[in-house]
């Protein structure tokens, strides 16, 4: 039997259908990502599956005695408990455990009941729960024990509740959102954790590296449909665009039969005969087929936004402390038009106040930052949009403005913005107190983006945002003509939008890193295995990039290997991203796709090589 069956449900609220006669199940050793679009019934059917909502109409069901853990997106804690209480008040089956084997031992001529608590305690290692439930508490920096859950931020409260999850060993794990309010450190832990235990995993997700890395198969609910990808995220990419693709080439089918039906519709007496009533509602059918619409939008604008001029955002000697805590010290750095930078650092390390202080909602302790005349700043928040009651989403997005100006004359109207970031007409006249909260995080970008910026700073844009209008932001930003700033956990995302970063360290430094995530990714764990080889300290490998001590000047040889290589890694990552676009659109067997992912590895491999070899003249030549 499975862990899990779900049987033909169904759910809908009033005349909203968000699905009909869904059917599937969970065995184990799989690890399933559940992608949809926001307000498409993600939610509603994992509250289902929790037992928070009952369906309509069909059965879920559990194999008896299935351990089972859920994480919601917003944990429901008792805020009068501490840190360590809420781990001991939970209904984890091995406190359960504990507490039977500390009754035995106030039993002891009992043998019976002693040896069953003990031989629980053996199966189930609950001896070392006490060390398991603080190494995770620490790894999720809840390091204060006695400190109430009511004084914790949404972040800390849903790494508790993570942690709670984890403590049960659960054989099945049903997770909403898990890298919310996770720094980049703990969801590479949490990704190894997975990779490593035998835990059956269901869950939604719009961090798209984590689905790559952790499921082994895509779930996607698709205008009320299941559909069903064996493989990682990259293979659903592949495999869903096939069935996008095969799914136009039928409605272009039926579009002609429709025609043809049409005209035989016309032609028709009003009387029927049982042979052409058949034949009227395969019509219906057919022009049901040949008019679907997909609600995905791409953005292609040329924004005519304020031109930048030479001085854009200048930062002189700043430094920022909290009480004894120092964020980051005498920093300097002249922004440049166009430029795209990412922030990444653990929590705390200072990235938001840095944001704030650029935007002047903060003053640092010491230095400068002077801004551009034609500077216009667009900064998106983690805080979100304040609502007020009786509002229309069509009335929030006009207080910001009316229309964004596009080049050649053109303009794009607050509706069609909205459109673009999939409100359709009908939901742009819903009250915005009847929005998810994903759908006000779209709501609050488009308010951002109206008022038309040319230097856009966004602070965790990613969180709540599914992954169809990740897409939608991601084309957005590539077409963005003037500065980016972004603060993101959403390693894809910062991939594809930024050129380089600002490493923030909780020792206050502010590093620039030449690269983006994944660069800067492969670098750390090359010099962590070269610091294994020569036993030098990590640290000075890991900052080689920046090293200003014992700076010496290329030689001739080494000025032409520097030149020769930039040329090479150039060549080589446009080689690697034509073949990686290949595995999208090439009808590739297995066999050709194992030979062409050796060359991929090769040529990520070379560049690597060749990379760090740059990085090392380079650093010569900043002397």
């Amino acid at each position: 039997m499975n862990f899990l069956s779900v049987e033909n449900i169904a759910k809908s609220y009033g005349e909203r259908v968000l699905f009909t006669d869904i059917s599937f199940g969970i065995n184990a050793g799989q690890k399933i990502g559940f992608v949809a679009k926001n307000g498409t019934g993600k939610t509603s059917l994992l509250d289902i599956l929790s037992g928070k909502d009952t369906p309509n109409s069909g059965t879920v069901t559990y194999r008896k005695n299935l351990r089972t853990a859920f994480l919601s997106q917003e944990p429901d804690l008792n805020p009068g408990l501490t840190v360590e209480e809420t781990i001991f008040s939970s209904d984890n089956p091995i406190l359960k455990i504990i507490a039977a084997y500390e009754k035995a031992l106030q039993n002891p001529h009992d043998t019976e009941a002693y040896q069953k608590a003990f031989d629980d305690m053996d199966a189930f290692n609950a001896w070392d729960f006490e060390t398991l439930y603080k190494q995770l508490l620490f790894k999720f920096k809840l390091e204060d024990l006695n400190k109430k859950v009511k004084t914790l931020s949404g972040g800390q409260k849903k790494r508790l509740a993570l942690t709670n999850a984890l403590l049960t060993q659960p054989e099945l794990l049903i997770m909403d959102e898990p890298t919310n309010h996770l720094d980049l450190e703990m969801i590479e832990w949490l990704e190894s954790f997975f990779a490593r235990e035998n835990i059956t995993l269901f869950m939604v997700t719009h961090d798209r590296y984590f689905l790559e890395r952790v499921c082994n198969e895509i779930v996607e609910l698709d205008e009320g449909k299941l559909y069903s990808y064996k493989g990682n995220y990259s293979y659903f990419l592949e495999k869903r665009q096939a069935r996008i693709e095969n799914e136009a080439t039928e409605t272009a089918k039926a579009k002609q039969l429709y025609k043809k039906e049409l005209d035989w519709m016309r032609r028709q007496p009003k009387a029927r005969t049982t042979k052409s009533k058949s034949r009227i509602d395969d019509f219906h059918e057919i022009k049901s087929q040949a008019y679907k619409r997909r609600s995905e939008h791409e953005v292609q604008l040329e924004l005519n936004m304020e031109r930048l001029g030479t001085k854009v955002v200048e930062i002189h000697g700043i430094s920022k402390a909290f009480e004894e805590k120092q964020l980051f010290t005498k920093f300097s750095y002249n922004f440049l038009r166009g430029e795209r930078l990412g922030i990444i650092g653990k929590n705390g390390t200072g990235k938001s106040t840095f944001l704030n202080i650029i935007t002047g909602s903060l003053k640092p302790d010491s230095g400068k930052v002077v801004i551009g005349e034609t500077v216009k700043f667009g900064y998106y928040t983690q805080r979100g949009i304040t609502i007020k009651e009786g509002q229309k989403v069509i009335d929030v997005i006009r207080e910001f403005g009316d229309y964004i100006p596009l080049k050649k004359g053109r303009q794009i109207s607050a509706q069609q913005l909205l459109e673009r970031f999939l409100f359709d007409r009908k939901k742009q006249y819903d009250f915005v107190e009847k929005l998810s909260g994903g759908e006000r995080k779209r709501l609050y970008l488009c308010t951002v983006l109206i008022q038309n910026p040319n230097f856009l700073i966004l602070d965790e844009p990613t969180n709540d945002l599914d992954i169809v209008t990740l897409n939608v932001l991601e084309n957005f930003l590539m077409d963005f003509p003037g500065c980016v700033v972004v603060v993101s956990h959403d390693r894809y995302f910062m991939d594809k939008i930024v050129d380089h970063l600002f490493v923030f360290s909780e020792g206050g430094s502010i590093d620039d890193f030449p690269g983006n995530y994944s660069d800067y990714r492969s670098y750390t764990d090359s010099a962590a295995r070269n610091e294994e080889s020569s036993q030098e300290p990590i640290q000075k490998k890991k900052n080689s990039w920046k090293d200003d001590s014992n700076k010496v000047k290329l030689s001739y040889n080494e000025q032409k290997e520097f030149q020769k290589l930039e040329k090479e890694i150039v060549k080589l990552e446009s080689e690697r991203e034509t073949l990686q676009n290949k595995f999208a659109t090439e009808g590739w067997d297995g066999e050709e796709i194992d030979k062409q992912s050796r060359i991929l590895q090769q040529l990520t491999d070379s560049i690597e090589e060749k990379t760090e070899r740059w990085f090392e003249l380079s650093a010569k030549m900043e002397a």
